[in-house]
């Protein structure tokens, strides 16, 4: 009888990872995080908390990568950015008359 077991990569602790992209809003950091995983690129969402009566607005989410993977995250970031703004500024007129 064979004994098939599915081997669990564990995480190196002492991996070196890098910040990739920061923002205010979590919702937009699971979108990035979301496209990262599409483009096969592990991440880890971290949120940054500050004591609001000490450091008034600052905080936010940011999406920590692997060094390795750092530019090829950063492009897929950077491309994924281009093509909303595309989007963005191309408005529909709606159909000739």
């Amino acid at each position: 009888m064979t004994d098939d077991k599915i081997e669990q990569v564990q995480p190196d602790p002492d991996e070196e990872l890098v910040r990739v992209f920061d923002t205010q809003q979590e919702s937009e950091a699971l979108v990035v995080q979301g496209l990262l995983q599409s483009a096969g690129i592990e991440s880890e969402m971290t949120a940054i908390d500050a004591a609001q009566d000490v450091f008034p607005g600052v905080g936010g989410t940011i999406i920590l990568v692997r060094e390795e993977d750092a530019d090829e995250a950063r492009r897929v970031i950077a491309e994924s950015q281009a093509l909303s703004e595309v989007e963005d500024t191309d408005v529909s007129t709606g159909p000739a008359a």
